[in-house]
């Protein structure tokens, strides 16, 4: 009872939230997760532990459609013309930010007191999980905004293809590390481990996509059971990726891109889980992805927390502008798309929440827990502002209203 109680209130305090951010100027984002740390464990405590600790469900129904809505962007047709900016600016960006937050760690590493193998070591880690971005943020600030234009489409794209960019590098950054701090594995296994992991999470979307469109002659006259049974697959799919340790939310991403591509009637389910459900998963992933974050940690290693922030924003918005400069991309698209890459949330956690158990990081798990936790922190709050101020700078706000 105590659960469908506190869902319950979530739904009403969600609902508040979105009536008076309007009235306030505020992304409805920023409003969720304000809202979020406030009736949480950490402030009131409202909500309990025991709620938040349990709320994997909710939190990984949510991310497996928004992973699907994400790779849903990456729609070919919808790209003629705009490919090489799209791989131009996800490329850059992606190893631009590795390259400026793990040389930045290297330099600073004197202050953490750690041997220059943790060191390097940390940089490499915090390196590649910089890379990463938020899909549900943008996403979300879109959808509120009703943003529409060859800027959102690029954007949009980045983020997708940011996303399984920034797990290849993040695995390859791990491998390294292992190999480094003396693993018994060796370093070849662990790069081949890596690959065969991603290969397969695509491979798990693929499968998925296809049987989904298998079911389009069946469902041809009953399109409200067509969405349905396509929820009820990226549900499987996320679930069965995770129990078999592949990597969840690129088998998600991947189902979206090709469903997308191959599916004439995907649209049509795309905009019933947007007219339908979208706000709901956006409300309950960001009220309760709030609830995980812990005060403590942002006064706990400053220097290295300010530092991580700083060098990941000139890592996003410089790599972007190369990378649009390289492809000749729009003077908008130059100035303000590394501005909306700001937001990072549920890929970052996951990553590091991977390492607490990962052998060799007894010692430096602690650390890179708390650092990517307070800036998380820090780029839920701040990174809807930047979205919206880059949307507003891109002139295609409420493009996409009937």
């Amino acid at each position: 009872m105590e659960t469908l109680l506190y869902i319950g209130f979530l739904f009403v305090l969600g609902a508040l939230v979105e009536r008076f951010s309007s009235t306030l100027y505020v992304p409805k984002v920023v409003g969720y997760l304000i809202a979020g740390l406030v009736v949480g464990p950490e402030i009131l405590g409202i909500i309990p532990y025991y709620f938040v600790e349990n709320s994997h469900i909710i939190t990984n129904l949510a991310l497996s459609i928004i992973a699907v809505l994400a790779g849903a962007t990456l729609k070919i047709s919808n790209l003629n013309g705009h490919a090489k900016e799209i791989v131009s600016i996800t490329l850059f960006q992606s190893m631009t930010t590795f390259v400026v937050v793990t040389l930045g760690f290297i330099f600073i590493g004197d202050f953490f007191g750690f041997s220059i193998t943790q060191t390097i070591v940390t940089a490499l880690i915090l390196g590649g999980i910089a890379t990463a971005t938020a899909p549900a943020t943008p996403l979300a600030v879109v959808h509120e905004f009703r943003a529409k234009g060859i800027f959102i489409s690029t954007l949009l794209a980045v983020v997708a293809a940011d996303d399984a960019v920034s797990l290849i590098i993040f695995s390859l950054a791990l491998t390294v590390s292992l190999t480094l701090m003396g693993s018994d594995i060796y370093s070849w296994e662990n790069i081949a481990n890596a690959l065969f992991l991603i290969t397969f999470s695509a491979f798990l979307g693929v499968v998925a996509a296809f049987i989904n469109k298998s079911f389009e002659k069946l469902f041809a006259h009953h399109k409200g059971m067509e969405t349905i049974s396509t929820l009820g697959l990226i549900f499987i799919v996320y679930s069965l990726s995770e129990f078999w340790g592949l990597e969840p939310l690129l088998s998600a991403m991947v189902m979206g891109i090709v469903m997308t591509n191959i599916s004439k009637d995907f649209d049509i389910v795309e905009e019933e889980i947007d007219n339908h459900l979208a706000e709901i998963i956006f409300m309950l992933f960001f009220i309760i992805s709030a609830m995980h974050l812990k005060l403590e940690a942002l006064f706990s290693l400053p220097l290295a927390i300010g530092a991580y922030v700083l060098l990941r924003f000139f890592g996003k918005v410089g790599g972007s502008y190369v990378g649009a400069f390289v492809s000749k991309s729009s003077q908008e698209i130059k100035k303000y798309l590394g501005l909306a890459l700001m937001p990072q949330a549920g890929i970052a956690i996951g990553l590091v929440l991977s390492l607490q158990n990962q052998s060799g990081f007894e010692s430096l798990a602690p650390t890179l827990l708390n650092i990517v936790i307070a800036a998380t922190l820090i780029h839920e709050v701040v990174g809807p502002f930047m979205t919206k101020f880059a949307l507003k700078k891109s002139g295609e706000m409420y493009k996409n209203v009937i």
